[in-house]
């Protein structure tokens, strides 16, 4: 087995397949028969860690799209999903803004992003939404355009969190919000905050189920979500 990894990470003979018996093709038998590993055995082994870099931007802002869906539209005053993610990547790679990179942690796996989570105190909320806000209200040649208010003052707050499709289903996202969890602590916050959207219950479930619990309902560009607080 860990032959085979080694020789996924040097990109020989691996290719993506559809057979349910694996997601990989490791190589080929002396009869032409392939063989392979499946995510459950390739993810003990390589899901890893890290801070996110500027190079993650364009899977980054595939994944912010579709955490934050139409509120993606409104922080970019776009409506085009190529504009919308190229707006977003440029956010990304900027260093003082909510979507920033600097506030990332990404899950990898064999070098590729298989996951984010987008984590900041909620008392930089305003300041962070400056860059996004001043971009908007020029291109909408409208300054009396505000954001919602999304964090409280004194949590940690995850703004975005999300797995690509092909990995769910592998504890991913559990394991990043651990991540947020471990940077909340270590930035002195004992609360981490996170808004779920009303009409969601089974993500609301799984939050409920690693302890976070319904704090108020609030109001994101014209939905209600439930702000849940997970005391540390």
């Amino acid at each position: 087995m860990k032959k085979q990894t080694k020789r996924y990470k040097q990109n020989i003979y691996f290719e993506e397949d559809s057979n349910d018996n694996f997601s990989f093709i490791a190589g080929y038998t002396d009869g032409g028969a392939p063989y392979g590993m499946t995510w459950e055995e390739i993810i003990p082994q390589d899901l890893r860690f890290r801070a996110a870099l500027k190079k993650d931007a364009e899977k980054a802002a595939e994944l912010i799209h579709i955490a934050i869906a139409d509120i993606a539209e409104k922080l970019t005053g776009q409506t085009k999903n190529e504009n919308i993610r190229e707006t977003l990547a440029h956010f990304f790679r900027e260093e003082n803004n909510r979507l920033s990179y600097k506030n990332t942690i990404v899950a990898d796996i064999l070098g590729e992003a298989a996951g984010i989570v987008i984590t900041y105190p909620g008392e930089a909320a305003s300041r962070l939404d400056e860059p996004i806000l001043k971009r908007l209200r020029k291109k909408r040649q409208n300054e009396e355009i505000f954001l919602d208010k999304e964090a409280d003052e004194g949590d940690f707050y995850v703004d975005t969190l999300c797995v690509a499709d092909r990995f769910r289903g592998n504890g991913i996202g559990s394991k990043l919000l651990k991540e947020a969890e471990k940077t909340a602590l270590q930035k002195g916050y004992s609360r981490l905050s996170l808004n779920v959207a009303q009409d969601n219950p089974h993500a609301k479930k799984v939050y409920e189920r690693i302890g976070y619990r319904k704090d108020k309902v609030i109001e994101i560009n014209e939905h209600p979500y439930d702000y849940m607080v997970k005391i540390l």
